[in-house]
């Protein structure tokens, strides 16, 4: 508790209330990952469940539209007659699934390898960083799409749905740690040299420990930063890849796959089915972005303008 009072008392905090941009993004974020996770208890229709969906209730608008809404859908319905805004909820669930697993996995190769890069240096370094700069040549989209498309034209569009959060995961994951390892490389590259890390190995302390409990702590603030800003960016490549057909498969929609089959409908009229998840997206998108931003200043004294 009493730790508790000093967070809530601290410099951090105090800069986060004032700043009015970053309580804003911050409640939105929150509202919204609370509306993706309690969505089975929100929702008013489980869009999974085949038996509450009636395909005569297709494309209806939703109910603000005196002419043709329907009082039981608030956000009208889609393509298959389900519930937009219980498809949105649920969408939004597996969208943050992504992103946020696919960030732990980006954190965990990328912080690896920077953190072993910086410390042992030569050829180990080279190797990794030749290697990195590889990656980053290639874009996060171009790699995924080749990766799925791949995996779909062997093994069956079947087993794809099956096993597509975590394929999107993977591919994800694995395009974007080269942000990770630069940056801890980088902050490590600074820290080895320092006084208490020389304490460390006189004493006798083993490189592993000296890696983990010495170097790595002090380099976390970068990281944090990133992870923000790499959560939204790989909801944008699930979007993306969802859209051009790559992602979620129909039944168990995302946001990306939500905007990708209402678009074919929006000049014919029923513009909600992709307008809709094309807000909640941009909504969520530009709070975690900001919010990063914000991060990112408070986290390094030299940005940070009182």
């Amino acid at each position: 508790m009493s730790k508790l009072r000093i967070f809530l008392g601290s410099d951090f905090v105090y800069r986060f209330k004032k700043d009015k941009v970053a309580v804003v993004s911050f409640s939105i974020v929150i509202l919204l990952v609370l509306s993706a996770v309690f969505a089975p208890a929100i929702a008013p229709y489980d869009p999974y469940d085949l038996k509450s969906i009636d395909i005569m209730d297709s494309e209806l608008p939703p109910s603000w539209n005196e002419e043709e809404g329907d009082d039981r859908f608030f956000l009208g319905t889609d393509p298959q007659g389900r519930d937009m805004l219980s498809t949105i909820l649920y969408g939004m669930r597996i969208s943050l699934l992504i992103g946020f697993f696919a960030v732990i996995l980006q954190l965990f190769i990328g912080v690896s390898i920077g953190l072993i890069s910086g410390y042992v240096g030569g050829r180990v370094d080279a190797f990794f960083m030749r290697l990195a700069d590889i990656q980053l040549s290639l874009s996060t989209l171009m790699v995924a799409i080749i990766a799925l498309a791949v995996f779909q034209a062997s093994f069956g569009s079947e087993l794809y749905s099956e096993l597509a959060i975590f394929m999107l995961i993977l591919v994800i994951g694995i395009a974007e740690w080269p942000q990770y390892a630069r940056t801890v490389r980088a902050s490590v590259l600074a820290e080895k040299h320092k006084e208490y890390v020389d304490a460390a190995r006189v004493i006798g302390m083993s490189q592993k420990r000296i890696m983990l409990r010495h170097i790595l702590p002090n380099t976390l603030s970068p990281v944090l930063v990133i992870s923000t800003i790499q959560v939204a960016n790989a909801i944008i490549s699930e979007a993306a890849l969802s859209f051009l057909g790559l992602g979620m498969p129909v039944n168990k929609p995302s946001l990306g796959s939500l905007i990708s089959s209402g678009f074919e409908f929006i000049f014919s009229g029923s513009w909600w089915i992709t307008v809709i998840p094309s807000l909640v997206l941009i909504a969520l998108i530009l709070s975690i972005n900001l919010l990063g931003d914000w991060l990112r200043d408070a986290l390094n004294p030299k940005l940070y303008k009182d």
